[in-house]
């Protein structure tokens, strides 16, 4: 008998896709197979799924970038890339479609919604995004990542919290060593959008911090290529430690080591700080959505386990001050940590998973 057949559909940013990797993870385990349909954005975060794991890039487009010949091509491409999801999906008829959001799922779940094949959108934020608010009413299951969300008229979510990696949930929980007088590391995260202003507010921040602190702290520092020679240049000046890539690979050992993070609060990343559990300083993107990133950092800053500082305010002083309150304070520092973790939901995939086998029951 041939194993049930999951298809996934997400956006190309890691945002969508670390979710979706996670729940490609848990299928797998059970014994389904799974295929992934993204863009070619979305395929340079498919180097961490599985190798069992059917990659597809469909024809999609989004209207936020591109000169007026490619937004006035949107349209056909997504039409083109409906098309040749409704004849994959006609041929390989998958038990469940499951949806991320972002542009590149929207082939998919249209296919899904005209063949009526069950279906699921998960949205991490806690404000829907554009793709999910328009498949809302049109699946026959909303999962939140962050609660509560915001949902049009009529429909019902169900929490199940935001899946990590498999990598993230080995660390879940990790024993936390509180700043004091020895090597402390910072992490510093900008996620694939509007990192620019913590590379340009974070390191004279760490600079100006007193002395018997600076000489302790060592930084991994996520910054964009076009601005990593300038912040490495700056902390080697500076005589401050620190590794500056545009992607790190291995998050969760660097969360899991550190005593600070500093963040964009994106949904996946508030969902690592929360399951490994660890300080954080939280900048919501000012770009965002309907600011949904705020919505994501209400509930860690709420339990006082993160400081919100909304990009309209973010000074080098500000945060200096931030950070050195964090460090300073080996106790407090402890107990926003474990407040992290109170928030945290590692079980969030199996949560997914269940709702996914629950809804293969209706094929």
């Amino acid at each position: 008998m041939t194993a049930p057949l999951l298809v996934i559909a997400a956006g190309g940013t890691g945002g969508h896709m670390f979710p979706a990797q996670a729940l490609a993870e848990a299928m797998l385990a059970k014994g389904w197979r799974v295929k992934l349909t993204t863009d070619a954005r979305g395929a340079r975060y498919t180097g961490g799924f599985p190798k069992e794991v059917e990659i597809a890039q469909v024809g999609s487009a989004t209207f936020a970038r591109g000169g007026l010949l490619a937004k006035l091509a949107v349209p056909f491409r997504i039409i083109g890339g409906i098309g040749a999801a409704k004849w994959s999906m006609w041929r390989d008829r998958p038990a469940v479609v499951v949806g991320f959001g972002g542009y590149p799922s929207i082939p998919a779940m249209t296919a899904a919604f005209v063949l009526r094949i069950p279906r699921m959108i998960h949205e991490q934020n806690g404000v829907l995004g554009r793709v999910n608010q328009v498949f809302a009413k049109r699946v026959n299951v909303v999962a939140c990542g962050t609660w509560p969300t915001e949902l049009p008229s009529g429909v019902e979510g169900i929490h199940t919290g935001n899946p990590v990696r498999s990598a993230v949930l080995a660390r879940a929980g990790a024993g936390y060593i509180p700043p004091g007088d020895y090597p402390m590391s910072i992490l510093v995260m900008g996620g694939s959008q509007g990192a620019r202003i913590l590379s340009d507010m974070v390191p004279p921040a760490i600079a100006a911090l007193p002395e018997e602190l600076r000489r302790n702290i060592r930084v991994s520092h996520q910054a964009r290529d076009e601005d990593s020679q300038r912040v490495t240049d700056f902390y080697a000046a500076e005589l401050i430690r620190a590794d500056v890539q545009p992607f790190f690979s291995d998050v969760p050992e660097r969360m899991a080591e550190a005593q600070l993070v500093i963040s964009r609060a994106g949904a996946s990343s508030v969902a690592d700080i929360s399951v490994i559990g660890r300080p954080s300083i939280l900048v919501p993107f000012a770009a965002a959505t309907a600011d949904h990133q705020t919505a994501n950092a209400r509930g860690l800053v709420e339990a006082g386990a993160a400081i919100l500082i909304p990009e309209s305010r973010l000074e080098v002083a500000t945060l200096s001050a931030h950070i050195a309150t964090v460090l300073q304070d080996p106790d407090g520092a402890a107990r926003m940590a474990q407040a992290a973790q109170s928030c945290g939901i590692p079980d969030a995939t199996d949560r997914l998973v269940a709702l996914v086998e629950k809804l293969a029951e209706r094929t």
